[in-house]
């Protein structure tokens, strides 16, 4: 099974923590959220993992090979010249995506207890070009589906700004957050019909036009955006409190 961590933001977001390292090799805990995550997957059954690199893109390299890559296939997408957002890091992994498997896509400082091998093969069944893990919960943006929870739209609730793939009425959408994590079949990548650095939500706007991308609803009980310092040391002090 295959899956693309996405790992090349600069991670201002966690601010000094990043000065002299990639978001990714932040600790939770005393372990790299890297780290961390191929752990998980690597439990669920992926043995093939592509890892976009910009910020300190060299220590990543460094830190997958020290640990003679976790036992499985790991490669590399380097954006360490440009760094190309969440569309366009996808596009530059095309050839990760071909052949006949879908793709599990995760960001990597999201940490979650959800199964994820159950819902790939659920979706390797069905007829959606790309699902979408989503929860109720609060935040600045929000994707919008409908009563079959097809992706309508996406808004911005700081502009009070939509985007919209059909042009329905705002409120007969669905408000959800996206969790940070995705699933794509081989030829989603070709559908893009962007270039260069941009936003993987303009992309699923884009292709939900013509294709069914589908939200599907994430209520496992831990879900963390460990992006900045207040969310990681609320997730440490969690983790520690659970034990896990």
């Amino acid at each position: 099974m295959k899956a693309m961590i996405l790992a090349a933001g600069k991670g201002t977001r966690l601010k000094h923590l990043t000065n002299n390292r990639p978001k990714a090799l932040v600790e939770l805990n005393g372990k790299p959220l890297l780290g961390i995550l191929i752990e998980k997957l690597k439990k669920e059954g992926f043995d093939h993992i592509l890892i976009n690199i910009h910020h300190f893109g060299e220590l990543i390299v460094n830190y997958i090979t020290k640990n003679n890559n976790f036992g499985i296939k790991v490669e590399f997408s380097d954006e360490r010249d440009r760094l190309l957002d969440t569309g366009g890091a996808i596009l530059k992994a095309a050839n990760f995506f071909e052949g006949d498997q879908p793709v599990l896509i995760h960001n990597v400082d999201i940490f979650s207890d959800i199964k994820l091998k159950p819902l790939l093969e659920s979706f390797k069944r069905g007829d959606d070009i790309a699902n979408l893990l989503v929860r109720k919960r609060n935040t600045k943006r929000y994707l919008l589906f409908d009563e079959k929870m097809y992706l309508a739209g996406w808004t911005d609730k700081r502009t009070n700004s939509f985007k919209h793939v059909k042009g329905v009425a705002t409120q007969h959408y669905n408000e959800y957050a996206f969790s940070g994590i995705w699933f794509a079949k081989p030829q989603f990548v070709k559908l893009i019909p962007y270039k260069g650095a941009f936003s993987i939500v303009d992309a699923w706007l884009e292709i939900a036009r013509q294709n069914k991308i589908k939200g599907i609803v994430d209520n496992s009980a831990l879900w963390r955006d460990a992006g900045t310092p207040e969310n990681l040391s609320s997730l440490e002090i969690l983790l520690k409190k659970q034990n896990i």
